[in-house]
């Protein structure tokens, strides 16, 4: 079994993403602009100047930052109210606390986020270390966060799993060398995911019953 476990959190821990897809959407109404299809997708699981560039690519008269921080503000708003969890997760921190492997989060959402939502689903009891988009340069698709995960957990990104939802996050786990398992949730399996994930599973539950068969 590897040494460490790194997840996202938005769509992956947390059924969060699709309240992200929805202010993204509501974002660029508010802005007079007129939401492009692909916009949400691409953006997810960004951060930092990256997200502030693919703002830009999508609508370039806008003021990337207002508008990045304005579905941040929105998001945060509903967040606050109530995020179930996703299937599988209890079962799968459980399993791995147990067994001594040192778990992390590295999600792109913001340190306050990140605790908010961890604790009002009773969930930061099992990680060693939090890692935000705040706390490093350069967003996913680059591999920063997770290294920067693996570093804080004491384990070599090569003796790490990373769960991810996103295909920013699949790209970066993949770029840091970790063993990167993609769950899907708002985003489809693409034949670059398949390629770069060491396995796709349809939840956590099912990642977990190939861990403990030894087959992942």
């Amino acid at each position: 079994m590897k040494k460490g476990a790194i997840f996202d959190m938005d769509g992956l821990l947390l059924d969060s993403e699709r309240i992200y897809q929805e202010k993204w959407i509501e974002t660029a109404e508010l802005f007079g602009q007129i939401p492009h299809p692909d916009f949400p997708h691409a953006v997810c699981g960004s951060s930092g100047e990256h997200g502030l560039e693919i703002v830009h690519q999508y609508y370039p008269t806008v003021n990337a930052k207002e508008f990045w921080d304005t579905c941040m503000r929105l998001a945060w708003e509903q967040l606050l109210i109530y995020v179930p969890k996703k299937q599988g997760v209890d079962e799968i921190l459980e399993y791995f606390q147990k067994n001594g492997v040192k778990l992390a989060v590295a999600s792109s959402s913001t340190r306050k986020m990140i605790l908010h939502n961890l604790q009002a689903n009773d969930l930061l009891q099992y990680f060693d270390a939090v890692i935000s988009g705040e706390d490093i340069v350069h967003g996913k698709p680059a591999p920063d966060i997770f290294l920067k995960a693996a570093e804080e957990i004491g384990c070599d990104p090569k003796e790490c799993f990373v769960f991810e939802d996103g295909y920013n996050g699949i790209r970066a786990g993949a770029a840091a060398g970790c063993t990167t398992v993609m769950i899907p949730d708002t985003l489809a399996p693409t034949e670059e995911m398949q390629t770069l994930s060491a396995a796709i599973y349809a939840n956590l539950h099912e990642a977990l019953a190939q861990i403990q068969q030894n087959k992942l």
